[in-house]
């Protein structure tokens, strides 16, 4: 089964993207953001850790039981040690059940899975923060962002180079959903391709013969590692051969998925 890392930086467009996959293609979107949420549900451990670290009186609702998350994050995206300590929390929690996940997709004889991880990869030297301030601003939220929180949830992550870097796959979502549409088709074209075609018979043997699955995983880790460490000019979103100099992209905010 091929596991596909989905990620890129806050207002990038990923739910977008994630859509598409799911809507167009039919594969299974396990959502990290989602998890992150399920993990600190009222009656689970990270709900009891984040109430005793922060205090009831700052992160409950008025209900006295659901955590206000717009006050967590007014915390947390001004101060890195409370971050760090909360993502301390909620990572290895999320690693668990996204684990999880894809297990259960395998066992369901999923061909791929789609990990839409906005912290897969956090480094790097980019981002067009103009255009992610603006998509943040325009997100439907209760209370409202102020230009202040926005801009502290962009400072919060890491910029984009590396993980333009790190990516097999760059979309470029700052044209039109009809270009968007066309460059994820390719790229899960592409990817059907390398498990066997129409037929799928790699991935069905990998499926069916689990060490060779196993071997293929290592084989493949081993080559995008590889990979990363060279520098390499990318395609835009995988088609027609158009080069994305880097003057480019330092204008185009893009949605990377790692495979």
């Amino acid at each position: 089964m091929l596991v596909v890392g989905l990620t890129g930086g806050i207002g990038t467009g990923k739910s977008t993207v994630s859509k598409l996959f799911a809507e167009r293609h039919n594969l299974p979107i396990i959502d990290a953001d989602v998890l992150a949420r399920d993990v600190v549900a009222p009656g689970t451990s990270g709900y009891k850790l984040v109430v005793e670290h922060f205090g009831a009186d700052r992160v409950l609702l008025a209900d006295g039981v659901s955590l206000d998350r717009a006050a967590i994050g007014d915390i947390v995206f001004k101060d890195a040690e409370q971050r760090k300590w909360l993502n301390g929390v909620i990572h290895p929690r999320v690693k668990n059940a996204m684990v999880k996940g894809v297990l259960k997709a395998w066992l369901s004889g999923e061909w791929c899975v789609i990990l839409d991880v906005p912290l897969l990869v956090e480094a790097g030297l980019w981002k067009n923060e103009k255009l992610q301030f603006t998509r943040l601003m325009a997100r439907p939220q209760t209370p409202p962002l102020t230009e202040e929180q926005a801009k502290n949830r962009i400072a919060a992550q890491l910029p984009m180079a590396a993980k333009l870097e790190h990516a097999t796959t760059v979309l470029d979502n700052s044209g039109t959903l009809a270009d968007l549409d066309a460059q994820v088709d390719r790229a899960v074209a592409r990817w059907k391709r390398q498990q066997g075609g129409n037929t799928g018979w790699w991935w069905r043997l990998c499926w069916l013969v689990p060490p060779v699955g196993l071997v293929a995983a290592w084989v493949s880790l081993l080559t995008t590692w590889l990979r990363s460490r060279k520098p390499r000019r990318r395609t835009r979103g995988e088609g027609g051969g158009e080069r994305y100099e880097m003057k480019d992209m330092k204008r185009k905010p893009s949605a990377g998925s790692r495979s």
